[in-house]
C-alpha cells in the first residue's frame, strides 16, 4: 500500500481597501475557515502567512514572500486560501504561480471557495477564467476607490494615511486635520529660520543639532513602524525642508492629487501638473501665516545668483515688468561700473514676441527704492495722524445713509413677516376664506411693501460695506506705520526689509528724448507698499 504524503500547510490570508467592510472576506473569518479544512482533511498546519490591507494587484507582500521563501527552504508543500483571489487579483502572475510555480515546486495549492484543488484536475480548468475576473474586479474596485477619492480631494478632504508634519488626524473625522501641539512649534520654527533668510540646508542642520526627529522617524516612533524600511537615516535634509515651506497646507489650504498611478497593477507613480491639482482653500486652522509664508516664497526665488561675481539679485520677486507683470531678472550690463540690469524674464526667454526689454540699471532702482523708504521712514507722527483721518474721512451723504446691523437685522425681520403675509393670503384664498378680489389687492400691497424694504436693505448692506472696508483700510494702514517704526534709519537694502515693506514694484518700459547734444533716459517706476495697496510713482532721467 502507497503511504499517503505528508501535507504541511500554508494558510495564506489577505484583506485589502478593495474587500470593504464584507465581514465574510474578514481576517478572522478567512482564518476560521482554512483552520477547519486543513483539521477535516488532516493537514499540519505549518504556520499562518497574513497580508493585511495589501492590494491583490500586487504580489510585493510581507507575508506572502515569507510564505514563498518557506516554500523554497522545503518547510511546506501545501498552500490553501480561501478563494483565488486571496492569493491575488493579477491574473498573469497569480496563473504564474498556479499553473507554473507550485507545480514546480511540487507545492499542492487549494482554493476553497472555488473549488480548487492542483491534485484534482477536474474541476482546474475555470481557474484561469477565474484569475481573469478576479482582475477585473479588481481594476473595477480601482476604478470606484480613485472615482470616491476624486470626490473626497475636490471637496477638501485628506485621503492620506498619515496627517502632514505639524498636523494629526482628527478623532472624529479622519479626512480633517487638527494642530499637532507636539510638532506645530517646530514648523514655526522652520518658518521662522527661513523669513530670516536661512537656507533649507542650514534649517536641517540646526534641527538635527537639536536632535529633533525628522517628519519620518516621528512618525516611526508614533505608529511602531520600522524606519530600517525607508531608503534614509531618519535625519533632516535640505529637501524636507524646501517641501515643507512650498506646502500650502500650513497655511490652511490643502492641495492633493499631485501624482497619478501608471497603472492599477502598478505602485509607480508620475508627478501631475500644478493645474490638475485639487486645490481647496481653508478646509483646516493654518499653522503659518500667510504674510510669513509668503516671505519664505520669495526668499525662494531669490537664492539664485551669478556665480562669476557673487551678484544677489534682492529685487527677485518683487520687481515685475509693468506690461505683462512677469519678474524682471538679472542679465549683464555693458555700462562700466553698473552692477547689473534687470530686465523682463518673458523678453529675457522669449524676445520681443512676448514683451519689450523693460531694462533699468540694477543701482538706478536700488537707488529709488532706498530713497522712497527713507521718505516714508521719515513720515511724523502727525503725518501719520492726518493720513489715517483721510482714510475714515466719508461726505456727510454717506454718513446719513449708513445704517447699524440693528437696523439690517430689522429689515430683515419685516422682510420675513411681508413674505409670510403673503403666504398666508395664498392658503385663504385657496381654501376660499378670500376672495380672488381682495386677494389681488392684498398680494400687490404685500409684494410691494416687500420690494421697497429689500431696495431698502441692499442700501443698507452697500453702506454697511462701505463702513467695514473703511475700518480695514485703517487697521492697513496702522499695521504698516507699525511696520514702519521698527526702521528708524536705513542705510542700506536687503531681501528681509523689502519683503516687509514693498508688495511689488513695476517697472515701465523707457524711452529716450534728446536734450542738447546727448539724449537722456526717462523712465517709471511704481512702488506699492505692502498692506496698504498704495502706490507710489517714480520718475527717474538719467
Amino acid at each position: 500500500m502507497k503511504p499517503q504524503p505528508r501535507y504541511i500547510a500554508a494558510l495564506y490570508m489577505r484583506l485589502s481597501r478593495e474587500d470593504g467592510e464584507n465581514e465574510s472576506a474578514s481576517i478572522t473569518t478567512q482564518r476560521k475557515m482554512l483552520t477547519a479544512f486543513a483539521k477535516e482533511n488532516n493537514f499540519i498546519i505549518y504556520d499562518e502567512y497574513i497580508d493585511d490591507g495589501y492590494t491583490g494587484t500586487n504580489f510585493d507582500r510581507p507575508s506572502f514572500n515569507r510564505m514563498i521563501n518557506d516554500i523554497e527552504e522545503n518547510k511546506i508543500n501545501t498552500v490553501i486560501t480561501k478563494d483565488l483571489s486571496r492569493l491575488g487579483r493579477d491574473y498573469i502572475t497569480a496563473g504564474q504561480y498556479t499553473e507554473v510555480y507550485f507545480p514546480q515546486k511540487q507545492v499542492r495549492y487549494i482554493a476553497i471557495n472555488d473549488g480548487y484543488d492542483s491534485e484534482n484536475a477536474v474541476n482546474n480548468d475555470i481557474a484561469p477564467f477565474k484569475n481573469v475576473i478576479n482582475e477585473m474586479y479588481a481594476r473595477d474596485i480601482s476604478k470606484k476607490i480613485r472615482s470616491s477619492f476624486t470626490v473626497k480631494m475636490k471637496e477638501g478632504n485628506y485621503i492620506g494615511n498619515f496627517a502632514p508634519y505639524g498636523y494629526c488626524k482628527d478623532t472624529e473625522n479622519k479626512n480633517h486635520f487638527l494642530i499637532n501641539e507636539e510638532t506645530a512649534p517646530i514648523v514655526k520654527e522652520i518658518f521662522y529660520m527661513a523669513s530670516k533668510g536661512h537656507k533649507p540646508a542650514d534649517i536641517a542642520k540646526h534641527l538635527n543639532m537639536k536632535n529633533i526627529p525628522s517628519p519620518l522617524a516621528y512618525r516611526c516612533n508614533k505608529y511602531h513602524l520600522d524606519i530600517n524600511k525607508y531608503k534614509t537615516d531618519g535625519e533632516w535634509r535640505a529637501g524636507t525642508i524646501s517641501r515643507m515651506l512650498k506646502n500650502i497646507v500650513y497655511i490652511g489650504h490643502m492641495a492633493q492629487g499631485k501624482t497619478t498611478k501608471v497603472s492599477f497593477r502598478l505602485k509607480t507613480t508620475i508627478a501631475k501638473s500644478k493645474d490638475d491639482w485639487f486645490v481647496v482653500e481653508n478646509t483646516h486652522a493654518p499653522i503659518i501665516d500667510k504674510e510669513t509664508f509668503e516671505t519664505v516664497q520669495r526668499y525662494s526665488q531669490n537664492r539664485a545668483y551669478n556665480k562669476k561675481n557673487n551678484f544677489i539679485n534682492i529685487f527677485s520677486g518683487i520687481a515685475k515688468c509693468a506690461d505683462c507683470g512677469k519678474n524682471m531678472s538679472s542679465v549683464g550690463t555693458r555700462k562700466k561700473g553698473s552692477t547689473a540690469n534687470l530686465e523682463c524674464g518673458a523678453y529675457k526667454l522669449k524676445g520681443a514676441k512676448a514683451c519689450t526689454n523693460h531694462f533699468i540699471d540694477y543701482d538706478v532702482l536700488y537707488k529709488i527704492v532706498l530713497d522712497t523708504l527713507k521718505e516714508q521712514i521719515s513720515l511724523s507722527e502727525q503725518d501719520k495722524k492726518e493720513i489715517l483721518n483721510e482714510v475714515l474721512k466719508e461726505n456727510s451723504k454717506t454718513r446719513r445713509q449708513s445704517k447699524t446691523v440693528d437696523e439690517i437685522e430689522k429689515l430683515q425681520k419685516k422682510i420675513k413677516q411681508a413674505d409670510s403675509k403673503i403666504e398666508k393670503i395664498y392658503d385663504d384664498n385657496f381654501s376660499g376664506r378670500l376672495s380672488n378680489d381682495n386677494f389681488n389687492k392684498l398680494l400687490e400691497k404685500y409684494e410691494n411693501e416687500s420690494k421697497l424694504l429689500s431696495e431698502k436693505l441692499k442700501q443698507c448692506q452697500k453702506n454697511a460695506k462701505i463702513q467695514q472696508s473703511k475700518s480695514l483700510e485703517k487697521q492697513a494702514y496702522q499695521k504698516y506705520f507699525n511696520l514702519l517704526n521698527e526702521y528708524s534709519d536705513i542705510k542700506e537694502l536687503n531681501s528681509e526689509l523689502l519683503f516687509k515693506l514693498i508688495e511689488r514694484i513695476d517697472v515701465y518700459q523707457g524711452h529716450y528724448e534728446k536734450s542738447g547734444n546727448k539724449k537722456i533716459k526717462r523712465q517709471k517706476i511704481k512702488i506699492y507698499f505692502r498692506f496698504i495697496g498704495k502706490s507710489e510713482t517714480k520718475e527717474y532721467i538719467n
